[in-house]
């Protein structure tokens, strides 16, 4: 029968002495020297794990500030214990700036926090670190693609211009639904409520809300003399006042 030891969840159970006097060759040793790093907002522990040819590995532990003075200390600490099999878990934004500095001289691997949290026990940050050592060691991490940095850096600006598109899109809608309940109805006359005249006309209105007696020939394009009758009719502007300054802002947005 087993005993408590090989209830224990696995992986921690390949670490037990009676699981490897039974099995010895269970689980092989991939990364015969690695790091596991846990990342935190202000410092890193890194755990480096080197193992010797009777298959007994050794474990450094170190912590390092997330300052770039710090990060280079890390690179250079593990360049020292020709360690450039690195693993890290993705915590947040934090791993971005650790990943920058080590990227050009080590081989990260980036693993989600899920898939390297340590079993329930009293923890630390450097059994933290350890235990993801151990589990990369054995190349039991599952890692997450980071594409190399020539792509990372035109993905983050497309990922920005889209952001920014469906921030004016919402603005745009909002700017639309204020019209509509101060029932100014350039849509069913122009084709696009934020073109130039479209424009004009409302900066015109922003300027006095009240008065819609101006002459809004001068403010349109040729093509739209035709629809001078219907655009003032559609700016008899009865606007509640506590739709004038979201006007004013989203307009300007805009």
């Amino acid at each position: 029968m087993l005993d408590n030891q090989s209830m224990l969840p696995i992986p921690l159970i390949f670490r037990t002495y009676r699981f490897r006097k039974w099995f010895p060759m269970a689980l092989k040793i991939v990364y015969k020297i690695c790091c596991g790093i846990d990342v935190h907002k202000t410092f890193v522990v890194a755990s480096n794990a080197s193992t010797n040819k009777q298959g007994i590995t050794t474990y450094k532990s170190h912590r390092f500030s997330t300052y770039t003075k710090g990060l280079k200390e890390l690179l250079q600490w593990l360049l020292e214990s020709n360690c450039k099999d690195v693993c890290m878990e993705c915590t947040g934004k934090y791993w971005i700036p650790v990943y920058n500095v080590l990227e050009k001289d080590c081989s990260i691997v980036l693993a989600h926090p899920k898939y390297v949290k340590a079993i329930h026990c009293k923890k630390t940050d450097k059994k933290d670190a350890k235990w993801i050592a151990d589990l990369f060691k054995h190349d039991l991490v599952a890692g997450s693609f980071m594409p190399p940095a020539d792509i990372r850096q035109p993905r983050d600006l497309m990922r920005y211009r889209y952001k920014l598109t469906c921030f004016m899109s919402s603005e745009k809608n909002r700017l639309q639904n204020c019209l509509t309940v101060s029932n100014i109805q350039l849509e069913n006359v122009v084709s696009d409520t934020f073109g130039k005249s479209s424009k004009r006309i409302l900066d015109k209105l922003l300027e006095n809300p009240l008065d819609t007696s101006f002459d809004i020939e001068p403010l349109i394009h040729n093509s739209m003399k035709g629809k001078i009758p219907e655009l003032e009719l559609a700016i008899v502007l009865k606007t509640p006042d506590e739709h004038k300054l979201q006007y004013q802002n989203i307009h300007k947005a805009a």
